[in-house]
């Protein structure tokens, strides 16, 4: 996903993101690792602020990103906040390069912009190629209520100083698909210039899921709802929470 121009506008639209509660999470699903985690890909990264927030919490993290915008975003943010952040620009779907790393994290809908099977399977089988054996890999998706109550047929705006936007969501011809047409008016100067998306994601069922992690070489999956290790899945989850850790032998 290249994001365009959103780039310019993607943290102001995104100030409210639950960036700490990400970190919390990895925080404790890293302290459950067999051994210790050190190394650390952040797939998807965008605009940085999980990559600096774990690298100031100590990891050597790897950031990779498809938009060169986004990540020159995230490097000057790196240096402002006096991290070292090694940024990769790389299409997931070709992912390479990486090897022998001890976590990968993908946060923040990344995961249900790949909307194929045959996508997904690609790239999680490349994510466990950039893991060492016993790696940890965790990610997060919509969960199907969640696309099919809360965003399917909704319109979402907001108005501020420097930027507005008008976001409607419809659904596509399968189950857990949504397009998201966007229009953003962001000042410039003296001007409020307009732009526009196009965004589609999809959400697939949780057992789906888990059977395209065993097929990619991973084990011991785990399960959770909504930022928290303790929560059981229900019909009121919004966000799942996938952690799997890559066959040993």
């Amino acid at each position: 996903m290249a994001y365009g121009k959103m780039a310019d506008v993607y943290d102001t639209l995104m100030a409210a993101a639950p960036y700490d509660q990400w970190i919390e999470m990895s925080l404790k699903l890293f302290k459950q690792c067999d051994k210790p985690v050190k190394q650390v890909i952040d797939l998807g990264c965008g605009t940085g602020e999980i990559s600096v927030r774990l690298a100031k919490a100590g990891f050597e993290v790897t950031g990779v990103d498809y938009s060169s915008d986004m990540l020159a975003y995230a490097e000057r943010k790196a240096t402002k906040e006096h991290t070292n952040i090694d940024l990769i620009q790389q299409d997931l779907r070709e992912l390479e390069g990486l090897k022998e790393m001890d976590a990968a994290v993908c946060y923040c809908d990344v995961m249900n912009y790949l909307t194929s099977e045959s996508d997904l399977k690609n790239v999680v089988k490349r994510i466990a190629d950039s893991l060492k054996p016993g790696g940890v890999f965790i990610f997060d998706v919509h969960s199907m209520q969640q696309v099919e109550n809360n965003f399917i047929d909704h319109t979402f705006a907001e108005v501020t100083e420097d930027t507005s936007y008008i976001w409607f969501c419809t659904g596509g011809e399968n189950p857990g698909e949504m397009y998201h047409d966007l229009t953003f008016f962001h000042r410039e100067g003296n001007k409020y210039v307009r732009f526009d998306e196009e965004h589609f994601q999809r959400t697939y069922p949780i057992s789906f899921y888990e059977r395209l992690l065993l097929a990619a070489g991973f084990q011991n999956i785990k399960i959770y709802g909504d930022f928290s290790i303790d929560k059981e899945i229900t019909e009121e989850t919004e966000r799942v929470f996938f952690v799997a850790q890559k066959r040993v032998g």
